[in-house]
């Protein structure tokens, strides 16, 4: 019977379950942003995990979401001692921070979507008046 889940995966939800939590009320820097963690990708042999995380707020300038990223990959060290505190792990994975920006692509598609069907539905309101 093959496993659902590998240790992997189940760490890295784990992972980012309380980094989720960890990261507004330990790290305490004014210029991070409400920082949401998307996704943890962990290395076969735990060394590694990087996490994937999204900035509100902050998505319209590359400056300031470097900075945010920055500011977490600093912070790396600390995150994952406390981690260490909280999760039985042998071997706790070194903290690898990444902008995502699927979110902010999904929004713009959206947007773009809308725009295009409100267009559509115009150019058809014209065509009825004639």
């Amino acid at each position: 019977m093959a496993r659902e889940f590998s240790r992997t995966q189940r760490v890295g939800e784990q992972l980012q379950r309380e980094l989720a939590q960890l990261i507004p009320q330990e790290v305490k820097d004014p210029r991070l942003g409400f920082v949401t963690v998307n996704a943890v990708t962990i290395s076969r042999d735990l060394a590694y995990a990087d996490v994937y995380v999204t900035v509100l707020g902050k998505e319209d300038s590359p400056e300031e979401i470097a900075a945010s990223v920055k500011i977490l990959n600093r912070a790396a060290g600390f995150l994952r001692g406390r981690i260490a505190q909280l999760i039985k792990l042998r071997i706790v994975p070194s903290l690898r921070f990444h902008y995502d920006s699927s979110v902010a692509r999904g929004a713009k598609l959206s947007s773009l979507i809308e725009q295009a069907v409100s267009e559509d539905r115009q150019r058809q309101d014209g065509r009825e008046d004639d």
